[in-house]
């Protein structure tokens, strides 16, 4: 009687994700205006998968404590979404760990404050802004102008692009007066009036939107109110809506942490085709069979050289790219019913400037990329093994090998 060995297949062992290059702690209340609480929601969802996306830890709290017992040290950027620390202790751990050198980003709310001398600090010389002194209403876009591209929070920004809807605030405090605040990003005039009721609204004037303190490592972000239907409690527009303004805020937290920027457009090399091989099996994106009509599979298979597995990179917006195939370059690489679900598979079809059809090459310090989908923000995945014909798909990004792709060029 032969004896039967290898009752199952055995899986290929994964390789553990790269450890985040940084680590963000985020501080919100979550308890005032619907629409703050709001955003909070949207910004506690949309951070994490960027995290993912980009290779940072993120951890939110309501725990503003660790702020004054040195809880926040461990961290490499402070996040404040709806408010500011309140207690004496709060504020004096919040105050030392700047001037320890951390880092720090603030959104909206969190320099709200009709008190600013009794923080005197924290209003008037970190951030720079004092008391508040107004706002548009309802919540709108606005046309914003880039003023200091070199900076590495705003480079390669355009020099002007549309933010998300929010209320915008302005301050007591002249910003420009003052020698050691830099605005990154103001109103453009093409925007006024500014507002939908016509007593709030702006029809005139300079109103910085975004800027550092060059005696800190920080940066303060004028949005982050969704506009809302109150009656009801339902959001009706998105702070995350503006590619633009998502990649200034990567952008800024990278700088903040101290590991450069993100991936501007034209980052991938060059205008040529490509083949894409996985670094989990060194297996090559692929148009099955050599297809080329609308829902052919993009798989794994043994890199041939063939044009099926040659790739081009056409930069569509703010830095993403279509994934056009070389033996139809007009069917590129597309998520399938435009799915957001994790698991969804890759085709090819014809490109029409969808979402699913865009993504984001995001370079590691291998030299290799992951590449992000606008829609959804997961990644393109390959299999985990080395078997032939896997369709590939859409994961939340990991970092892992089977999200790493070494581009190769090709004559």
């Amino acid at each position: 009687m032969a004896l039967l060995l290898g009752l199952g297949a055995v899986a290929p062992a994964q390789a553990a994700p790269a450890a985040p290059a940084f680590r963000v702690i985020a501080f919100y209340n979550g308890t005032w205006d619907a629409a703050h609480i709001d955003f909070v929601k949207e910004a506690n969802d949309w951070f994490p998968r960027t995290a993912a996306a980009q290779n940072f830890a993120y951890t939110a709290t309501t725990d503003w404590n660790l702020l004054a017992n040195g809880g926040v040290d461990a961290y490499d950027v402070v996040v404040f979404l709806d408010d500011a620390p309140q207690s004496a202790a709060q504020r004096a751990g919040f105050e030392r760990y700047m001037r320890g050198g951390g880092a720090w980003l603030g959104f909206h709310v969190s320099a709200f404050t009709t008190n600013a001398p009794g923080w005197d600090w924290y209003y008037n010389r970190f951030l720079g802004s004092g008391n508040f002194r107004s706002n548009t209403w309802g919540p709108t876009t606005a046309v914003v102008r880039t003023e200091n591209a070199a900076h590495p929070a705003a480079a390669g920004l355009p020099a002007t692009w549309t933010s998300a809807v929010s209320e915008w605030y302005s301050w007591g405090n002249d910003l420009r007066a003052n020698p050691s605040i830099k605005v990154l990003a103001s109103v453009d005039p093409v925007s006024f009036p500014l507002g939908t009721d016509p007593n709030q609204s702006w029809y005139s004037g300079d109103y910085p939107l975004v800027w550092t303190n060059t005696q800190y490592r920080m940066l303060y972000a004028n949005f982050g109110h969704n506009a809302m239907n109150y009656s009801t409690n339902t959001r009706l527009s998105s702070t995350f809506a503006s590619s633009t303004q998502n990649r200034l805020l990567i952008d800024g937290l990278k700088w903040l942490a101290g590991t450069g920027g993100t991936t501007p457009p034209g980052t991938f090399p060059g205008d040529s085709w490509y083949t894409l091989a996985a670094e989990a099996n060194g297996l090559c994106l692929d148009a099955r069979a050599a297809g080329t009509a609308n829902g052919t599979a993009v798989q794994q298979y043994t890199c041939n050289g063939t044009q099926a597995q040659q790739f081009r990179l056409t930069p569509t917006t703010d830095g993403y790219t279509r994934i056009g195939v070389r033996n139809a370059p007009q069917q590129v690489v597309d998520v399938a019913d435009r799915s957001t679900a994790d698991g969804a598979p890759l085709q090819l079809w014809s490109y029409a400037g969808g979402t699913n059809q865009q993504w984001l090459p995001v370079s590691e310090p291998s030299g290799r990329y992951h590449f992000v989908a606008r829609h959804s923000g997961k990644c393109l995945t390959a299999g985990g093994g080395t078997t032939t014909g896997v369709q590939l798909v859409q994961r939340p990004c990991d970092n892992s090998p089977s999200q790493s792709f070494g581009p190769t060029a090709t004559p």
